[in-house]
Formats: C-alpha cells, structure tokens, sequence
C-alpha cells in the first residue's frame, strides 16, 4: 500500500509554550540542534515530527501531515487533475529529500514527502 504517514509538523505562534504542552502531555522530547529555527520531535518511535513558528504567509497555527511518496512530481500534477491546488512546490531538505504542500479540494493542508 503506498504513501505511508511519515512526519507531522506543527506550525505555531509561540514555539516554546507548544514544546511545553506537548512534553507535559505526551512525553515528547525536542531536538533544536538538526536545522536552524527547526526542532524535531522524538516521539520514540515512528512516525516522528516537528515544530517551528509559524510562518508570516500561513493563515493560522497548524498541524500538517506528510505522506512519503515515490514521486512529488506525480503526486502534485495528481493533486491539480484532481482539484487541488500546491501550495508549496518541490523542496529540497539538503541530505533529507523533498517536500511539497498543497490543499485538496476541502482546503485541508497536506504535506508529502519523498527520500
């Protein structure tokens, strides 16, 4: 079965207080040190995620989910066929692999990633 989740990220106004949040009820650990105003979550197993502040250009805090996929390439040009629209083309993540956004046909945010 394709596309598996792979990562969450958070996005949010005030970093510190959702580390805070998050440890207290979930027991997660935070990592600052992988890339600069980005901090990973160790859940202690799969999947793992992230959080970082959010971005001026994104409408409200949130919570994105990734999907590994073989090709964003092809996912993306599916995702416009089927009605939704990119938000964020193809990104590398130096020593990583990529990573895409976009909203499907209800709006809801979506992240795919491919090594």
């Amino acid at each position: 079965m394709g596309a598996p989740l792979c990562h969450f990220e958070f996005m949010t106004d005030d970093p510190n207080k959702s580390k805070a949040f998050y440890a207290d009820i979930f027991g997660w650990e935070f990592d600052d040190s992988a890339m600069p105003g980005y901090t990973m979550i160790r859940t202690g197993q799969e999947p793992e995620g992230g959080l970082m502040k959010r971005p001026p250009e994104a409408p409200a805090p949130s919570l994105i989910t990734y999907f590994q996929v073989d090709d964003i390439e092809a996912t993306l040009a599916k995702v416009q066929q089927g009605g939704g629209k990119v938000v964020v083309p193809k990104t590398p993540i130096p020593n990583v692999g990529a990573y895409a956004v976009f909203l499907d046909p209800e709006n809801i945010c979506v992240g795919v990633f491919q090594k």
